[in-house]
């Protein structure tokens, strides 16, 4: 008798832990959260616990040289990824979007997927003792199965500065509420 896995679902985890880099970017990511007008007004009007850049600056790496040294890492982690994920793309992954977080005590972002990605991803910059985990689900409990519930159907991952997550985009994903106080900075981003 033999029992094979089929279709395994990968997590790349790395840590960048320059701790020069971090700082920068928890710099840049303040600094945006007080000037973006157009992020905070979006994270305000869509009840977002703190600040995102998601919806108001899509050219963070020209702003910024942190977060710019910070892609030219992400392109490295993500073409090793995609090799170890048997990802046939035809060329390297290239990075499509990229945003900064900054997410206030108990908040939280509730399970999605990233459409017309390839490649998914977050970096922590600063997470604070309290902040919630991201936590993944198992891809086949959409499928509406009369399968029995098995241990393993979500998987949290707590998070810490320098940690470097990677996914297929398809992995449905969430962070859970935090019961701290602090802020939890970090950056998103997609590869297609």
């Amino acid at each position: 008798m033999t029992v094979r896995s089929l279709f395994p679902t990968l997590l790349y985890e790395a840590e960048i832990g320059d701790a020069n880099l971090l700082g920068e970017l928890a710099h840049s990511i303040r600094t945006l959260a007080r000037d973006d007008a157009a992020g905070i007004g979006w994270s305000r009007d869509k009840a977002y616990p703190g600040y995102t850049s998601y919806a108001s600056l899509n050219d963070l790496p020209k702003r910024d040289p942190a977060i710019a040294d910070l892609t030219k890492l992400l392109a490295k982690h993500a073409a090793k990824f995609a090799a170890d994920a048997n990802l046939d793309l035809g060329r390297k992954p290239r990075l499509d979007s990229l945003w900064v977080n900054l997410l206030k005590g108990s908040g939280h972002h509730s399970a999605h997927i990233h459409p017309h990605s390839v490649i998914s991803g977050t970096f922590y910059v600063e997470v604070p003792a309290g902040s919630g985990a991201i936590r993944f689900e198992d891809p086949r409990l959409p499928l509406m199965m009369a399968a029995p519930a098995r241990d393993g159907s979500f998987v949290s991952i707590e998070p810490r500065p320098g940690l470097l997550l990677l996914w297929e985009s398809w992995l449905r994903h969430e962070v859970l509420p935090g019961r701290g106080n602090g802020e939890r900075l970090s950056i998103s981003f997609n590869f297609a």
